[in-house]
């Protein structure tokens, strides 16, 4: 089993080695420290499974994947993350991925979504599924933030923890003017017209975790 850690932080991707090696059969191990060497590394060698960070500097963890799927959509990708589950799990597994797992889950749990993954099969926890039912029966329901896409969700994140227009730049390594084009646009999808007013809705709605 060839087997791609993708994490911007070393000591991540240590322990995640570490506890990989317990996989049977993981024969090979490879690291990237950001979506740019993913992609290069996929598109030389065929993996059995990749575990991605969603949040890495330059293209996000959710850029990465679609465009890893575009390039070898059969690879199962295990996204890992420090968000709870109801932040970001139904995005990720709508844009191709084979299951959603966070940081602080448990070393066997790690293993087992790994073995599952990498045998076909998709790795959700209880609540996961159930959000995802909600979510397909109540499409017409959403709350505002549902409406924004990816890339607009991840500057609200930041613009609600207080982020100025420059550190979100900075962070995402995109323009300031992209950033307030995107701030004008989550302004008009939720329907709100200042900072405070998206903080307020990201603590009501337990998205700032």
């Amino acid at each position: 089993m060839k087997i791609l850690i993708a994490d911007d932080h070393a000591v991540v991707r240590e322990g995640l080695k570490q506890i990989l090696t317990g996989v049977p059969g993981a024969e090979e191990i490879d690291e990237a420290p950001d979506g740019q060497e993913v992609l290069r590394k996929i598109e030389i060698k065929d993996y059995d499974v990749v575990l991605l960070d969603i949040s890495m500097p330059g293209k996000s963890g959710l850029e990465v994947l679609k465009e890893l799927k575009l390039l070898k959509p059969k690879i199962p990708v295990l996204m890992l993350s420090i968000y709870p589950e109801g932040q970001y799990a139904t995005r990720v597994l709508k844009a191709g991925a084979s299951g959603y797992l966070t940081k602080d889950s448990a070393t066997d749990e790690l293993v087992a979504a790994v073995e599952k993954v990498v045998s076909g099969g998709r790795y959700i926890t209880p609540s996961v599924a159930e959000k995802l039912a909600s979510d397909f029966s109540r499409e017409y329901d959403k709350r505002p933030h549902e409406y924004l896409s990816d890339r607009e969700f991840e500057v609200f994140k930041m613009i609600a923890a207080a982020k100025s227009i420059k550190e979100i730049a900075d962070k995402l390594f995109i323009s300031v003017k992209t950033v307030s084009t995107y701030k004008a646009r989550i302004y008009e999808k939720m329907n709100m017209s200042n900072n405070s007013e998206l903080t307020q809705y990201a603590i009501d709605n337990g998205l700032l975790n």
